[in-house]
């Protein structure tokens, strides 16, 4: 039942932003468009509360019960970025905008935004373990919410890889092929 509910939110999700945008752009009806837009939040809201009435109701934590956690935590932290970055096509593709730039793809330029990015994913981990904390205290039997942990604990494995590898980066920029010491 929530696994079906995380995907009826992530399609909910973006049906909001394409919503969103077409009233925007191709109807130019702008403030619908960002009613749309703004009420993307209120989705994270819908998959809250229903994982949390849930476990209160006696169900047993599962896998699709953190992973509820961790859409809300990542729409969250990269949400914004995320509807940004379809404004950017979609203006270009419909409203005449200028085309989206490419992200950097080498030297330091590109280190800085993999650290912005694992930042984000931080936030993201953040907000998602305080909402997982949040439904273990809520439902207050340790047994039943010990995938609620393991979720916690294996979030936290990847995001330690994920900082090696971001901040890899830095220590190692990116070089364009065919680059050598002598033309940095």
């Amino acid at each position: 039942m929530i696994g079906l509910l995380i995907v009826a939110c992530e399609i909910t999700f973006w049906v909001f932003v394409l919503a969103g945008l077409f009233f925007r752009y191709i109807l130019r009806a702008k403030r619908l468009g960002a009613a749309f837009l703004i009420g993307t939040p209120l989705i994270d809201l819908v998959l809250l509360a229903a994982t949390a009435v849930d476990l209160r109701n006696g169900a047993t934590a599962n896998v699709f019960h953190g992973l509820s956690a961790i859409y809300i935590g990542v729409s969250a932290a990269f949400g914004h970025s995320m509807i940004r970055w379809a404004d950017v096509r979609f203006a270009h593709r419909f409203a005449g905008g200028p085309p989206p730039e490419p992200g950097p793809k080498y030297g330091l330029e590109h280190a800085r935004h993999e650290r912005r990015m694992w930042y984000r994913h931080l936030l993201a981990w953040a907000i998602g373990c305080a909402l997982l904390y949040g439904m273990i205290l809520y439902v207050g039997d340790a047994e039943r919410t010990a995938q609620l942990f393991w979720t916690i604990r294996t979030w936290t494995v990847v995001l330690v890889v994920d900082f090696l590898i971001s901040f890899s980066y830095t220590l190692w920029p990116r070089k364009e092929k065919g680059s050598s010491a002598a033309e940095r």
